[in-house]
């Protein structure tokens, strides 16, 4: 079972990968690039916003996952200048590089982990758990603002002269993104009905949902453990000796 959702992944972050990238391109030889005034309506804007909010935390996790900074940096470049087609080559060449016992055992756990000592992958943390609160607290609250300020200013988005070329192109690389992070909320989840209605949340309200999950994950650890435990479910907590580790909803 474990090994075929590890093949399934890996297939699905390669295709999505590609579909991005030939959308993009698609994109670009039917409208030009994006670089220009017209393009940046205020429900552009606004998803722009919601688009990078939800990519800051796979860049955090691409900083924790990495041993070397300037590889963790090479690909942080490339998350912010190509988006969602960076994050799902990442996803992918994470699964590829998976054992054969990795893949058997619990796969989504094996690519999450930093592979180095518990003691340095703790170490290394950029945040603590009080920062990174704060922090997706008020993202969250920034982009509820953006989303009631865009609404009141420029109407409701369901409206055809909303949907441009690049807004469509935009928001399949936000959804490509939403994918890999309900992979994550149904992996921490252990109730199958909890995980649903968060990634329904996800899709529906996009990054304000996102830091309201990260954020409420956060609460569950206490103020002096390393912020890179909220990567993994309680079960993996446990096993590899974090008893530290206040777990609030048990």
């Amino acid at each position: 079972m474990a090994a075929t959702l590890a093949v399934s992944l890996k297939t699905v972050f390669l295709v999505l990968g590609c579909a991005i990238t030939a959308i993009v391109i698609y994109t670009i030889v039917t409208d030009g690039f994006p670089f220009r005034r017209e393009v940046f309506t205020p429900w552009m804007v606004a998803t722009f916003i919601d688009f990078y909010i939800n990519i800051l935390p796979v860049g955090a996790w691409i900083v924790y996952r990495e041993s070397n900074y300037i590889l963790s940096l090479i690909w942080i470049v490339l998350l912010v200048s190509f988006g969602s087609i960076a994050s799902s080559g990442y996803i992918f060449l994470r699964f590829l590089e998976l054992s054969t016992q990795e893949s058997q055992q619990d796969p989504i756990y094996f690519v999450l982990l930093n592979r180095k000592k518990k003691d340095e992958a703790e170490s290394k943390g950029l945040l603590s758990v009080t920062n990174a609160r704060i922090i997706f607290i008020l993202l969250g609250l920034f982009m509820v603002g953006t989303l009631i300020y865009t609404t009141s200013t420029d109407g409701s988005p369901f409206r055809s002269d909303v949907l441009t070329p690049w807004m469509s192109a935009t928001l399949v690389g936000f959804y490509v993104n939403v994918f890999a992070l309900s992979v994550w909320v149904a992996y921490k989840e252990a109730n199958w009905i909890t995980a649903t209605l968060w990634i329904i949340c996800l899709i529906c309200l996009g990054s304000a949902f996102t830091c309201a999950y990260i954020a409420l994950q956060l609460f569950h650890l206490r103020p002096q453990d390393p912020s890179s435990l909220i990567l993994f479910r309680n079960g993996n907590r446990a096993a590899n000796g974090y008893d530290a580790t206040v777990l609030i909803d048990e």
